[in-house]
């Protein structure tokens, strides 16, 4: 019975791309994060920072982030994947292009998959938005270990019927969060979440990813 309620909350989460405006009760937030902290962790270090904007540090921040766009070059603190190939690179296209279909975009419309791809740095609209950091000290296993902590902030939020998508776009202006945020440069910044209310009305929001059947994961031994 357990593990059915975690498959529920499993296939039930997406990545949201409209919300509404309507925030979060502080008090939900909090449970959602205490959850997300029940994750294991090396040597339990427990690595994740987070800062979480609501209200007007929303907004402020979500100006603030695209007038960086506009003027900056990416420079994340983590590297980003130097390429998809093969499996992945198909999964990421099939992703893509099931957006782009939801919303009406055609193959080859570059300045609409331009101005759909700018959604990310307005946060899609949320109310709140989460910065994960994680001790530079601690390298991959830090982050590895944040990345437990994002899945679990997802499925705890899903839980109470809160919508979320991780970005890494956001973070790609690693220099600009560093200093909008006061993140010392001894954390790496990691991931963002947007969170908030679904928009369900929303074309970007209606169409779902699928998953690899466990024998395209499994090297079974033995």
């Amino acid at each position: 019975m357990h593990l059915n309620a975690l498959t529920t909350l499993l296939t039930e989460r997406h990545s949201c791309r409209a919300f509404l405006a309507r925030p979060v009760p502080r008090e939900q937030i909090e449970q959602i994060v205490a959850s997300a902290t029940r994750v294991p962790s090396w040597c339990n270090a427990q690595p994740w920072q987070v800062v979480i904007t609501s209200g007007t540090e929303t907004d402020q921040f979500r100006d603030a982030l695209q007038n960086e766009v506009e003027t900056s070059a990416p420079a994340p603190d983590l590297p980003f994947p130097s390429g998809y190939s093969g499996v992945y690179k198909d999964r990421r296209r099939t992703c893509g292009w099931a957006l782009y279909k939801a919303l009406g975009i055609e193959k080859g419309d570059r300045t609409a998959s331009a101005r759909q791809m700018l959604e990310n740095y307005a946060l899609f609209g949320a109310p709140h938005c989460a910065i994960i950091s994680s001790p530079a000290e601690l390298g991959p296993y830090g982050a590895m270990d944040c990345g437990g902590f994002v899945t679990a902030f997802a499925l705890a939020a899903q839980a109470l019927g809160v919508a979320s998508i991780p970005q890494a776009a956001v973070v790609a202006y690693g220099p600009f969060l560093h200093r909008y945020f006061a993140i010392s440069d001894d954390h790496l910044i990691l991931c963002a979440i947007s969170f908030g209310y679904p928009d369900k009305d929303h074309p970007a929001n209606s169409f779902r990813t699928e998953r690899a059947p466990p024998d395209d994961v499994i090297d079974w031994r033995g």
